[in-house]
């Protein structure tokens, strides 16, 4: 049986996997998030997903760990008109976005890597999911970014809790907000004889 590496300190991710019922370890990849303005946000989403992994997988190989094992790793973006949303870096950035997504539709792009240390076979891919949402008001945008943890999600809301009231309609994989398309890792985990059922 392979070991299954989580490289993300994402408690969210952690909880996403452990949804397949799949055993796995975290190691944290540790590495410093720059997104590269050159790629489109799919592109920079599965660049930092693959930076993560490979980080990781040298640990891993400096170490002569576990031969038998794949490194999960994954990045998520928000973008909405071609605009990249980071995390935001205090309270009035964090704000600003709020008031960029109210009413609007965006994108949430999350790239993933597998990595087969064994096989040193490495599989990069994205997942994109349109996120609608309602309008909100200035004392909600206030009132969320007071009293949630906003600074380590793109886009200053999460899809868990009391961010779901903001959105109106989803097309396309709800794990994929949260940050682990589910479905589609599930599929691409088979191609290194991983099943989840």
């Amino acid at each position: 049986m392979k070991l299954l590496v989580l490289a993300s300190i994402s408690a969210r991710r952690k909880t996403l996997l452990k949804q397949l019922g799949l055993q796995f370890i975290v190691v944290p990849s540790l590495v410093e998030e720059r997104l590269n303005p050159r790629l489109k946000p799919r592109g920079q989403a599965e660049a930092l997903s693959l930076q993560k992994a490979e980080a990781v997988e040298k640990k891993y190989r400096e170490n002569k760990n576990h031969d038998q094992c794949v490194i999960i790793a994954a990045d998520t973006i928000v973008t909405i008109d071609d605009e990249v949303l980071n995390k935001p870096k205090g309270e009035k950035e964090a704000m600003q976005m709020l008031r960029r997504l109210s009413g609007k539709r965006h994108s949430v792009i999350t790239g993933f890597s597998l990595i087969d240390i064994d096989s040193k076979k490495i599989i990069t891919k994205s997942v994109e999911t349109l996120v609608y949402f309602r309008k909100l008001s200035e004392r909600e945008i206030r009132e969320y970014v007071k009293r949630e943890k906003v600074y380590d999600k793109a886009g200053a809301y999460a899809v868990q809790g009391i961010g779901a009231t903001f959105i109106e309609k989803i097309e396309g994989d709800y794990s994929n907000i949260v940050g682990l398309p589910l479905h589609a890792i599930a599929l691409e985990l088979r191609r290194f004889g991983v099943s989840v059922l």
